[in-house]
């Protein structure tokens, strides 16, 4: 059995390299994009052969932001969004906020220690666990 994916998407470099180096200790096989645009490509193009079982992504970049990504991927595959934990540096402006409380995803304040993304990433586990269940 294949290990799991994730996708890190992030501007910044630093940021993507900690957290390859955090899943790949954990297992996982690690993709990353330093974009919103190249996550939407990524995303759209790797549903049916080896999909993502995790998506980390920021929700403030130049070009595609991550309240953006999040706007296509509901159109174009809603699904993917339950395995989605967003993060951000900003939470308290009105964008970010109006964001937050608009949807349903899980969001991480930056900076993070890994074991709060380790315990938001088991988090999504069962939330997703119970969806696939059928309660609900």
């Amino acid at each position: 059995m294949p290990a799991a994916r994730v996708l890190v998407v992030d501007d910044e470099s630093t940021i993507r390299v900690a957290l390859r180096r955090f899943f790949t200790r954990l297992g996982w096989d690690v993709d990353e994009a330093p974009s919103g645009e190249i996550a939407l490509a990524k995303l759209l193009g790797a549903e049916d052969a080896h999909p993502f079982q995790l998506v980390i992504c920021d929700l403030r970049m130049p070009g595609l932001s991550g309240i953006d990504l999040h706007d296509r991927l509901a159109s174009a595959r809603p699904a993917i969004l339950d395995r989605i934990i967003f993060s951000s540096g900003d939470l308290v402006s009105e964008e970010v906020a109006d964001f937050i409380e608009a949807t349903s995803c899980l969001v991480l304040q930056k900076p993070f220690e890994l074991s709060a993304l380790l315990q938001t990433v088991q988090r999504l586990d069962a939330n997703n666990d119970k969806s696939a269940s059928g309660s609900g």
